[in-house]
């Protein structure tokens, strides 16, 4: 994947995240924090978001499949 791919990716997890409304008020959620996580061996983005509204908090969970083990330690630096 070209890095160009990868920030379509990420776009796109942004527009899912953008177009989701809160649980509890129906507002706009912030993304707060994101990080990237192994779960079985896979590897995913994790964004925690918090509504801009209520304060309800929503972490949003997006599989990343860019991300291999070489590059896995780069991004985590990346984004720290």
């Amino acid at each position: 994947m070209t890095i160009k791919d990868i920030m379509k990716y990420i776009e796109s997890e942004f527009s899912v995240i953008n177009d989701t409304p809160c649980e509890i008020c129906g507002g706009d959620y912030i993304a707060e924090d994101l990080k990237i996580n192994v779960v079985d061996g896979v590897p995913y983005d994790i964004c925690d978001c918090i509504c801009s509204n209520c304060g309800y908090e929503k972490t949003f969970e997006f599989c990343a499949p860019f991300i291999d083990e070489n590059s896995l330690k780069k991004a985590k630096n990346i984004l720290n």
